[in-house]
């Protein structure tokens, strides 16, 4: 799980060195075209292609749709914010899917953890605010929407897990995202530079590994163990504004995503313990 957290930090780097170049929904496309091979490939090498034959067809492309609007939220948000500031909000997914576990799976939630879900996003508006001057930011407000988007994602994984394979909940979501992305891109399309060859190539590498190792560890260890090790994307989101862009976190930051982060752990400690 650390690995594969690692593997998506530097995803999302050279995500926000493409968007420099290119339309955020032309890095969208290119994130899931450059992915694709590599994951047929290890399906080729380690699984059974009758792991890919999709159940439940409509959820797939519900799910699939709704990751384009998340990757392309996530990648407007890391060109207008740094990493950690992008990561800080992003982190109260974990928040937001035990809210939306009520509605839509029928879960129940203790008051206990809608006070820690509250707090939490408490965190997030002191994120959302980066400045005295300024409220809230549409990189904010994309970053936090990619959140909400990245929760309803995970609880489609839920459902799907009660008929199709891993496999197949990976892949045809990422053929989903690269056929719809690489239409809408068309319009504002940029012709790709040859001396970027090498950004997509580990843009394509970063995400399949990331995609594998997380769905090894989720396959080795419960996820109430697994979820809070996300969490330490924060590292690598400050040690790559200092060694890239010269970026520091400001206090603001580090006060909410400290808000947000207790929050979380929080619900995962009363997640187990309700689940005993």
């Amino acid at each position: 799980m650390l690995a594969a957290v690692g593997a998506f930090a530097i995803m999302d780097v050279t995500m926000k060195r493409l968007v420099d170049w290119y339309p955020a929904m032309q890095v969208t496309f290119l994130r899931g075209a450059a992915s694709l091979p590599l994951l047929v490939g290890v399906t080729a090498l380690f699984g059974e292609w009758g792991d890919l034959i999709p159940r439940r067809w409509r959820l797939h492309l519900v799910r699939g749709l709704l990751s384009v609007i998340v990757l392309w939220l996530f990648v407007f948000a890391v060109k207008r914010l740094s990493l950690a500031d992008a990561y800080s909000i992003f982190m109260s997914a974990p928040l937001l899917i035990t809210a939306l576990s009520v509605p839509l799976l029928r879960e129940h939630v203790g008051w206990r953890r809608w006070l820690a879900v509250f707090v939490g996003l408490i965190g997030v508006l002191f994120v959302l605010k980066p400045t005295g001057a300024n409220w809230i930011t549409l990189g904010g407000l994309a970053a936090f929407g990619a959140a909400v988007g990245y929760a309803l994602n995970v609880l489609m994984i839920k459902m799907l897990a009660r008929s199709d394979t891993g496999a197949a909940t990976v892949l045809w979501a990422l053929v989903i995202m690269t056929v719809v992305a690489g239409l809408l891109s068309i319009p504002m399309w940029e012709t790709v530079r040859l001396q970027h060859a090498g950004w997509i190539a580990l843009l394509g590498l970063s995400g399949a590994l990331g995609q594998y190792l997380i769905t090894y560890a989720f396959r080795c260890a419960a996820p109430a163990v697994l979820a809070p090790l996300e969490y330490t994307a924060l590292a690598w989101g400050v040690l790559f504004d200092y060694v890239l862009w010269h970026t520091m976190p400001s206090a603001r930051m580090l006060i909410g995503a400290s808000i947000i982060v207790a929050s979380g752990l929080y619900v995962f400690r009363r997640e187990q313990l309700v689940s005993r």
